[in-house]
């Protein structure tokens, strides 16, 4: 007999979407971490003001951009400001001497921070390790237009180096390096290893304090000595490390640093000082040329990129160790 009584079904509840729930889990990370989010961001919106937003400018490589008027109102020159330097007289030793420069400083600079910290890691004795370690990188510190005056003045005919090397009976007469263009790269690397040195150490050292003190003692056990440490424990627990600063090294290698450059040359040592940076600042504050200038500077960019994804690729296959 029925009743007219139904037993109630029950209601399906709403499930919250995965957008709801994954807008949820980032808000509570942010409350969670809100000062150092704080801080995260103001890093993008500076990094957005003054390395994107300028991109823009990019547009005056493609056109006739006259400082008189406007990037929009320029005509199109499309890429006849890339052709010009391609075809420049002074494009194949411009490009010698940067190259020249930054591979000897890639082949010298890049190692020797390397060698240096396993040295100093090797150092038992605190006090002298940190009074080296505090010697070395304090050059970091002292602007180019500083050091490049010290250089200048130990360089000259009466300076330094001049007196020491006669009084050692190295040479007969004075010697004016800056102005020998066959001394300047010399004089370039050498001066850039004594500045960053002990600076590009510090990586390194801070990548050996991670290293288990477990593998030292098992080494020990086996019987290793001290340059079979460095060798087979401590270079293979950074190796890392130095994969990634390769790989920027390589990126940078046609940046020749502009600045230690600038306040070392002048007229007699052209010849091997001109390199793709001063040649930009020549061309396009000294002479206005900007569209040209821009051009230099962007084709100098598509290349670095260039060069990043190659090293990024070679080290990823040797070592499996990458930016991305």
């Amino acid at each position: 007999m029925s009743t007219g009584w139904k037993n109630p079904q029950p209601q399906p509840q709403p499930q919250p979407s995965v957008r709801s729930g994954r807008w949820t889990s980032l808000t509570r990370r942010w409350g969670g971490q809100k000062h150092l989010q704080t801080m995260a961001l103001l890093g993008v919106v500076w990094m957005i003001i003054f390395h994107y937003i300028p991109m823009y400018g990019i547009l005056i490589a493609f056109k006739h951009f006259d400082i008189i008027g406007t990037i929009s109102s320029a005509p199109w020159a499309g890429l006849e400001h890339f052709r010009a330097f391609l075809e420049d007289d002074n494009f194949w030793y411009i490009v010698k001497n940067t190259l020249g420069i930054s591979l000897l400083k890639l082949a010298i600079g890049f190692p020797l921070p390397i060698v240096f910290a396993l040295f100093l890691n090797e150092i038992r004795s605190t006090r002298f390790k940190k009074s080296i370690q505090t010697i070395s990188y304090l050059p970091h510190f002292l602007s180019w237009v500083i050091l490049g005056g010290i250089l200048t003045t130990w360089l000259a005919d009466t300076g330094l180096i001049n007196q020491l090397l006669l009084a050692w009976g190295w040479i007969d007469q004075p010697i004016s390096y800056l102005a020998e263009p066959g001394y300047f790269w010399t004089i370039v690397v050498s001066s850039d290893i004594w500045k960053e040195l002990g600076w590009s150490a510090i990586i390194y050292l801070a990548a050996m304090a991670g290293v288990s003190t477990d593998m030292y003692e098992a080494a020990t056990i086996d019987g290793a000595g001290r340059f079979q440490k460095m060798w087979y424990v401590t270079l293979p627990a950074i190796k890392g490390t130095i994969s990634i600063l390769f790989i920027l090294a390589v990126s940078g290698i046609l940046n020749s640093n502009f600045d230690q450059i600038l306040v070392l040359r002048n007229s007699l040592n052209e010849s091997a000082s001109n390199v793709v940076d001063i040649y930009v600042y020549q061309v396009g504050i000294q002479q206005g040329r900007f569209s040209y200038s821009t051009a230099v500077g962007l084709l100098k960019s598509v290349l670095a990129l260039i060069l990043l994804l190659i090293a990024n690729s070679v080290t990823k296959r040797m070592n499996n160790t990458s930016l991305f």
